[in-house]
Order: structure tokens, then C-alpha cells, then sequence
């Protein structure tokens, strides 16, 4: 939709600082977050009032002096419109912008009201990537008996500065309120010395609803003062996530409240600033005593330090509003910390509509990450609607003239590669199929497979994918925890041959088959490519087995009878992982789906240093970047290693669909048992409803309780048992 069609007249405004954008505002006197007020006059009781508002980045609306929402960090984060040479040399396929509506009939007063809207931050006026300065544009739709009122903006609204001051999108956020406070939302605040709102250049983008959940406060925790010392008093909130806290302020006019947010602390108790990224929230007192919070960013935390004279009320989590719609614990405690970990990382890693990296370093949605752990999120969470805008994202992010996929949509500088990273324009929607049994996003996005398909062709020498774009990064694997051995060209191939599979299933599913003969010859060329430059023919060894080598080649389909043989032999001889973030999800499905269960399961539970034990054991609460002792350590809140916990539902609950399935309409239940868990219980919910699956081993048999919801075809096998299950609870016992 054009912007007419969704604002009728009206118009996009700013401060008269950004009205010409053809020159950046000082930064003296630039309101940065200003605030709009518009005086509404409503004759007699409205019956509907429906306001669309947005406000970038980020904004709060208010009608009255109360928020029309409890919806944050909105609207959410898209490419909404071109940045010139962002990316550098590239044109992206698509801009779009999502329009929040709410129903404010209950907000709204028969005669005077006001409207006030505070904006400003997020991505789109983030440093040097920026897409614009502040601006704003709502339409407020009132129907009474006196028939329909429309209040647009325009320069009849009044703007001014507010208590928000200086800002950094992923490090902080300065408020002052020795200049103005939150009544600058009221309806009584004195606006008579604001000039005129100014008109802004309209984003040439398209306009869009979305169904997709904005971010909302999950629940508040206390935080427990662990100790105090000259550096401040500081606080444990209990776990790793996103979130901001709530203070009271108690201090004097112009003394400064600073708050320091870190993931670790020392022994002591005081927050450990290695991890804190410059993470920081300050507030400049007028003298009175008011509760104060961040209201543009979020911070990424456990522990945190309060220097001033301020109570600390609470941690609000904040995340978008996906619900878990899964289950699992088992009397394995490597297991169950695993997954309650993953769904905190996973969470904490949601918003604006984006599948974060890290939810404080970079923010970015990484295309890499976000295939890799797209399969875990849609299994244990209630995802769809997040995906469905997620998936426009990385469509949109498409250059135009290479075919080039972006290593975050929406695009923001980062780095990554080709295979691992771009081919999420194949496999997100090709989940997303296979979850919810919906093809339309990857029919729509087909020609633009194909398209970057070419594009990986034209950057391949002698049939490997070697490199991207000139001067960027070219990962392959990561995260390994010594040196990456793998390379990238190995690991770029691999993605690209599943793709081409995938697509070749997509292309069946669709009527799309006259590409099938063309991607099946440039499959058979990588492979051979790979096998000519990787194999070693006197062992049976792609790259010596190293990091999981052996397990990316045999998912090509290559190898040896030897090469399987080798990967099982290395890895129970090892004992560990020792692969990045892609060889860690590849060697464990391979695993599973070769009938090796039990050393599947032996490394998620690996007691090694190297382990997801090893994090557990550190005190974590989230998933790392990083493997313990490996050779470097940063974030401690990345997903992309969660990616295994799908295997969890997959194979020791047992609870997926066969190969050839979407949509989980025709269910198996299919668990292994393997030494080490003797209790398990879990559930996840399909599209037809949720199906729970435990277990308890004794005397030599399992007893089996399954429930399945109604209307859904479910088959249980174990053994040489194979039982048509009903509806409802399904109780079996069978010999291990």
C-alpha cells in the first residue's frame, strides 16, 4: 500500500533541526527525541477511534497522559527505505514499513484532548547506516454522532524536546529531567512556547499490517543486592536476559544516577565489566522523586551496578511476545539446562521482529544464526507470525543487480559469508514448510533462490564457492573452539548443495520442475568438486575428520562406507565437540539419523570443559558464543549452538514427521532411548495441537505416555512395534 491509503493526508514531520536532510544537525539544541502534541477537539462521545502512528525508530504514543499500548520498540525493524549506497554498491530488492493500529475509543474525552508522541533511535537513525533522522505520521479516525473526525499530522502539531538526551542504540540511553519530565505527555502541560512541527520527506516504501507480535514486558523479578563498595551497589537479576530496570529516583537536582550492566560478576558480587560492552543507563535528577526506566533500548544482563541514590524497584524482561509452546525434562541435568537455556538465549535474541545474534553487542539478524537455530524456535516456540515477517526481511535484502544475499536482514554492516549465511533466503521459508505446512513463502521467494544461486556460481573457481563480495568476510564455520580448520570454501559448498536439494523439493511442490535438470547437474559438479579437493582416499576422511568434516560431506551425500565409520569412531574417542556453530547441529543430526542416538546424545551431555555442561557448570543461564575454554570469549547470549535443542523433541521424544511430510498432520512417534536418560517427559504443539510424549525405564521395559489431540493421524514405532495411537491419552509398555 501507498502511504495515502494507510494516512490519507497525512504527513510526515519532524523537528525543523531535521527538515532539511540534506545536511546532519549539530548536535547542540537538536532535539533528538522530541515529542509531538496536537490539541483534539471531540464534539460529544466517541463511539470508534482508530489511531495509526509511527514513529522512528522507536515510539511511545500517548492520549491523555496514558500510552495507547503496552506494544515496545515498535514499529518494528524493517529495510523501510533505500539508504543510498547502504549497502555499498548494492541496491536491496524491497523497503517496507509496518504500521502499528490501535482502537482508542476509551482513551479519547467528549471535548479537548491531546495527542503526544515521543520518537526517535532504533535502527533507523543508528550511526553512519542510518536511514533518516526523527520523524513521525499518525491518523486518528474518530466516529461519533455527529459523524466522522480525522486528525492527521501535520504542521498544526506543535514539537519540542524531552527528558531523553543522548543515546547509542546497542550501549545506552541518558535521560535529564532537570529540563522536562513525563508531563510533557499530559493533557494540561503548557505547549504555548513549542514551535510548529515541520514537514519531512515521506519514505518511499511500502506500507504493511502485520500480525507479527511487537515486544511487550514479560514479568518483572526482583533484584538481589549482593554487595556494595566504592564502585556502587550491585544487583543479581537472577538470569541472562533482555531486559531494563525500574528505579525510584531519590536524588538531588543535578545529581547523576548511573547504571552499569554486565553478564558476569566477579567473586565479590560486583558486575564484571569484561562483559558489559559499554552497556550503561544515566539519569540527570530535577530533585523530585520519580520512577525512571529506559525507554528506547533494552540492556542484555544479569548483574548490574547503581551508582547514585536510587532504590532499584525491579527488572522488567522484554522481548517479543512469543509464547513457549514446548516441553522437555529428563533426570539428565546437562539436558534440561540445555533447553531451558536455549529458550531464554532464543527469547532474549526477539525483537522488533528480528532473530537477534546477541542481544546487546550487535543486534543485527544475522542470516546465519537465524537459519541455524530457525528449525529450534519454530519447534519450541509459537513462531509463525515472527517468521512470516522475518522471511519478507530476508527477501527484501537481496541485491538486485548480483543476487547477493545480505548477512542480516534487514541489512546493517556485519559480516558472514556465502552458503552459511545467504542461503537462509532457502532454508527459513523451507522450514517454515515443513513446520506449518505452508509453501507461499517459498513459491514467492523461488526466482530469488535461483537468482542467488547465479550468484554463488559467479563467485566460484573450479566448482567451490570461494569467496563473496571483495574485502568481506568469508567464514565458513565458526565458532570452533581452537582454530576453524574447516575451509570455507568446504563449508560454502555444503550449503550450497542442500540448497539446490531443497529447492529442487520446493520446485517439485510448486510445478516449477524445469529447473530440476539444471540444479541437479551444478549438485553433481560441487560434489565431485568437494570430493576432488577434500577426500582423502587412502582413510576414508574429509579434512583429516576434523570438526565435524566427515558429517558435513556425508549430508552432501559423500563419502565411503569408511567415512561414517570414522566420524562415529572420532567422536566417541574425543568425547566432546570440537566444531563451530554449524558442525555442532550437523555431526549431531547425522548422528541421529545414522542410528548412532547414544553417542548423539553423549556429546549434548559431554561433562568435558568443552561442553554445553561446561557452560551450565560456569553458572550460565544462556547459551555462548563461544565454547568454554576456547580461545576466545565474548558474548555469553547467542542461540546459534542451540540449534541441537530441536534433536531433543526430534529423536529423544521422538515426536516428528516423516521425511517426505510438512505441516505435522501425519505424525510419528519414534524415541530413542539411550544410557544416561532413564526419565524423559516433553511436549511441543504442532498446527493441529499439542502432543505430549513420557517415559520411565525399569526392569528391562519403558513405560510409554503419549497423548495426541484430536483430528491428527499419529503412529508410534519402537522396536518392532508399530501402534496406530487415538485421540487423546495412550499408554504402552515395551521391552528395551
Amino acid at each position: 500500500m501507498k502511504q495515502y491509503e494507510v494516512f490519507g493526508d497525512a504527513l510526515w514531520v519532524c523537528a525543523g533541526a531535521y527538515a532539511n536532510t540534506a545536511r546532519k544537525p549539530d548536535a547542540n539544541g537538536v532535539p533528538h527525541f522530541p515529542v509531538l502534541r496536537r490539541h483534539i477537539t471531540v464534539c460529544g462521545t466517541p463511539k470508534k477511534a482508530v489511531l495509526r502512528v509511527i514513529g522512528l525508530g522507536f515510539f511511545h504514543c500517548y492520549i491523555n497522559g496514558t500510552e495507547v499500548t503496552d506494544d515496545q520498540f515498535l514499529p518494528l525493524s524493517t529495510d523501510y527505505e533505500s539508504r543510498g549506497n547502504w549497502p555499498r554498491e548494492e541496491k536491496v530488492t524491497g523497503h517496507r514499513i509496518y504500521v502499528p493500529e490501535y482502537d482508542v475509543t476509551d482513551l479519547l474525552e467528549s471535548g479537548e484532548n491531546v495527542l503526544a508522541l515521543h520518537f526517535g533511535g532504533g535502527w533507523y537513525t543508528f550511526d553512519e547506516e542510518r536511514y533518516g533522522y526523527p520523524k513521525a505520521i499518525y491518523r486518528l479516525t474518530v466516529e461519533n454522532e455527529n459523524g466522522e473526525l480525522e486528525v492527521c499530522s501535520s504542521a498544526y502539531d506543535k514539537i519540542g524536546d524531552s527528558f531523553v538526551k543522548t543515546y547509542h542504540f546497542t550501549t545506552d540511553e541518558n535521560q535529564d529531567y532537570t529540563a522536562c519530565d513525563e508531563s510533557i505527555y499530559a493533557k494540561d502541560f503548557d505547549d504555548s512556547a513549542w514551535g510548529p512541527a515541520q514537514r519531512a520527506e515521506p519514505l518511499e516504501t511500502e506500507y504493511l499490517f502485520t500480525d507479527c507480535p511487537a515486544d511487550r514486558t514479560q514479568y518483572e523479578v526482583p533484584a538481589v543486592l549482593l554487595c556494595e563498595n566504592e564502585n556502587g551497589r550491585h544487583y543479581d537479576s537472577g538470569c541472562n536476559m533482555s531486559s531494563y530496570p525500574v528505579l525510584k529516583l531519590k536524588a538531588a537536582k543535578g545529581e547523576v544516577v548511573t547504571v552499569r550492566f554486565a553478564e558476569e560478576r566477579h567473586e565479590d558480587g560486583s558486575a564484571d565489566m569484561n562483559f558489559s560492552y559499554g552497556q550503561m543507563f544515566t539519569v540527570v535528577s530535577d530533585g523530585e522523586e520519580r520512577i525512571v526506566m529506559p525507554r528506547f533500548t533494552w540492556f542484555a544482563f544479569r548483574y548490574f551496578t547503581v551508582q547514585g541514590n536510587a532504590e532499584v524497584i525491579g527488572v522488567r524482561r522484554v522481548h517479543t511476545d512469543v509464547k513457549v509452546n514446548s516441553a522437555f525434562t529428563s533426570n539428565n541435568e546437562t539436558l534440561n539446562w540445555m533447553y531451558e537455556a536455549y529458550l531464554n538465549t532464543q527469547t532474549s535474541n526477539m525483537h522488533a521482529g528480528i532473530p537477534s545474534d546477541c542481544p546487546h553487542i550487535e543486534r543485527r539478524g544475522y542470516t546465519g544464526d537465524g537459519q541455524l537455530a530457525c528449525h529450534a524456535a519454530m519447534t519450541t516456540l509459537s513462531a509463525k507470525a515472527f517468521y512470516d515477517k522475518w522471511i519478507y526481511d530476508i527477501g527484501d535484502c537481496q541485491d538486485i543487480y548480483t543476487g547477493h544475499v545480505q548477512y542480516t536482514a534487514p541489512y546493517t554492516r556485519c559480516g558472514g559469508g556465502p552458503g552459511g549465511w545467504g542461503c537462509a533466503i532457502v532454508e527459513v521459508p523451507y522450514m517454515y514448510y515443513k513446520h506449518y505446512g505452508d509453501i507461499s513463502h517459498a513459491e514467492r521467494l523461488y526466482p530469488q533462490m535461483l537468482r542467488y544461486f547465479d550468484y554463488l556460481e559467479a563467485h566460484s573457481k573450479n566448482d567451490l564457492v570461494e569467496s563473496d563480495k571483495a574485502g568481506e568476510w568469508c567464514l565458513g564455520d565458526w565458532c570452533a573452539p581452537i582454530q576453524v580448520v574447516l575451509p570455507a570454501a568446504f563449508v560454502n559448498n555444503y550449503f550450497y548443495i542442500k540448497s539446490m536439494q531443497r529447492v529442487i523439493e520446493i520446485g517439485r511442490l510448486i510445478g516449477r520442475e524445469t529447473e530440476i535438470p539444471m540444479l541437479e547437474e551444478r549438485i553433481a559438479a560441487r560434489r565431485a568438486a568437494v570430493k576432488a579437493a577434500y577426500f582423502n582416499t587412502w582413510d576414508g576422511n574429509f579434512i583429516g575428520c576434523f570438526q565435524g568434516a566427515n558429517a558435513f560431506a556425508i549430508d552432501m551425500g559423500l563419502g565411503d562406507e569408511r567415512t561414517y565409520h570414522n566420524l562415529v569412531k572420532y567422536y566417541r574417542e574425543l568425547g566432546r565437540y570440537d566444531t563451530g556453530i554449524f558442525g555442532t547441529d550437523i555431526v549431531t543430526r547425522v548422528l541421529f539419523e545414522h542410528g548412532d542416538a547414544q553417542l548423539a546424545a553423549d556429546l549434548m551431555m559431554s561433562t568435558d570443559p568443552i561442553s554445553f555442561d561446561g557452560m551450565r557448570r560456569a553458572g550460565s543461564t544462556t547459551i555462548w558464543e563461544n565454547w568454554p575454554n576456547a580461545t576466545w570469549d565474548r558474548s555469553h547470549d547467542h542461540p546459534m549452538f542451540g540449534a541441537v535443542i530441536a534433536y531433543l523433541f526430534d529423536y529423544i521424544l521422538g515426536i516428528r514427521e516423516e521425511a517426505d511430510q510438512a505441516g505435522y498432520q501425519n505424525i510419528l512417534i519414534a524415541p530413542v532411548l539411550v544410557d544416561g536418560l532413564d526419565t524423559v517427559s516433553g511436549k511441543r504443539t504442532v498446527p493441529a495441537g499439542e502432543i505430549s510424549l513420557s517415559y520411565e525405564k525399569k526392569n528391562g521395559y519403558a513405560d510409554f505416555v503419549i497423548t495426541i489431540p484430536e483430528n491428527l493421524n499419529a503412529v508410534f514405532r519402537f522396536g518392532d512395534k508399530e501402534i496406530i495411537l487415538d485421540a487423546g491419552e495412550n499408554c504402552i509398555t515395551a521391552a528395551i
